[in-house]
């Protein structure tokens, strides 16, 4: 979409970029490359962010994210640390699951080399942000269903690099699951709860710290 220059409202021009792709969701732009996270995989095009056109051919970075489930949707943002950050949500409810990347953050070169877990048990985090006082990571989660209306809490997480963060078997503030928990008492100590909790099903899908215009380390 093309800025609004004459602020009627409405976008100066629509222009399709890519087509074809795979339940695509996450976007972001980086050393003239657009990156798009689609379902299964996570693609770049050279792009030219002047004239907002592509300056190349598509082609996959990552593949091999298992498509499907619950959660569908692969939130891709570049960190600070030139790093790409992919996001995969669970494939369920509660469930132990069979692939180790559903429910973690996964991180790789812009090139998708070196493709990693960074955080573990993380149920469906949609949003990430580096705040700019610390340059920590946080991230925001969105809790299991069929516990009541009011458990467990949705969560924002601040994320560590190898942090594991409970879920299917300990929920928000170190409660062990009802379906799953038992047995698992051992993650108790070294689950990481979150840094905010939010209501029970608020499903908090972003999050961006405020920057100072003049002082970008001011929130």
């Amino acid at each position: 979409l093309g800025r609004d220059a004459n602020r009627d409202g409405r976008p100066e021009r629509r222009t399709v970029l890519l087509s074809g792709l795979d339940l695509p969701h996450g976007v972001t732009v980086h050393e003239g490359f657009l990156y798009v996270g689609e379902t299964s995989a996570v693609g770049r095009v050279p792009f030219d962010e002047a004239t907002g056109e592509l300056a190349g051919s598509y082609a996959h970075v990552i593949t091999g994210l298992t498509p499907g489930g619950n959660h569908w949707s692969r939130p891709v943002r570049m960190g600070p640390d030139g790093w790409l950050y992919v996001h995969v949500g669970s494939s369920c409810n509660v469930c132990e699951e069979e692939h180790p990347w559903r429910a973690t953050l996964l991180r790789a070169r812009p090139d998708g080399s070196e493709l990693a877990i960074h955080a573990s048990g993380l149920r469906n985090s949609v949003g990430c942000d580096w705040s700019p006082w610390s340059g920590e990571l946080f991230a925001t989660d969105n809790g299991r269903d069929l516990l009541g209306d009011d458990f467990p809490p949705c969560e924002l997480n601040r994320i560590e690099a190898g942090g594991c963060y409970g879920w299917p078997f300990v929920n928000g503030f170190n409660a062990l699951d009802p379906d799953l928990g038992q047995g698992r008492e051992d993650l108790l100590p070294r689950a990481i709860p979150p840094a905010h909790g939010f209501g029970a099903h608020t499903a908090p899908l972003g999050i961006r710290f405020l920057r100072h215009q003049q002082d970008p380390a001011l929130a």
